[in-house]
């Protein structure tokens, strides 16, 4: 059952591929507007898959901001904008997943080409 669950997951960063994020982590809130096409682009994969935000907001070790926990701010957000009835949880770890959507990952194939990746991106 827990390898169903897996492919049926698609988990996506909020800070850069929901969340516009324009001036980086800034003060902690969430400040921006939504990315473009992204609320439709979730209610199109919510048909087949399950939906989960991942995002370093919702450690439970960062500071309150507002009285508010990052998750909170997160989902608040998500509720005002309209992509709450389409994710099924928010958390601050990457859950298994048939894939990640990450305005900041990298395709491993090994490690000769990654290495060579970083070195020229530097």
């Amino acid at each position: 059952m827990f390898e169903d669950q897996e492919n049926k997951t698609v988990s996506i960063d909020f800070d850069g591929v929901i969340h516009k994020c324009s001036k980086g982590f800034y003060d902690g809130t969430v400040y921006d507007d939504p990315v473009e096409g992204s609320l439709e682009a979730i209610k199109k994969l919510n048909k087949k898959y399950t939906i989960v935000i991942f995002t370093a907001k919702a450690k439970a070790e960062r500071p309150l901001i507002n009285n508010k926990t990052g998750k909170e701010l997160v989902c608040d957000w998500l509720d005002k904008h309209g992509y709450s009835p389409y994710i099924s949880d928010v958390t601050a770890e990457k859950p298994r997943s048939f894939i990640y959507i990450d305005d900041r990952g990298y395709r491993f194939k090994d490690w000769e080409n990654t290495l060579k990746f970083l070195e020229n991106n530097d």
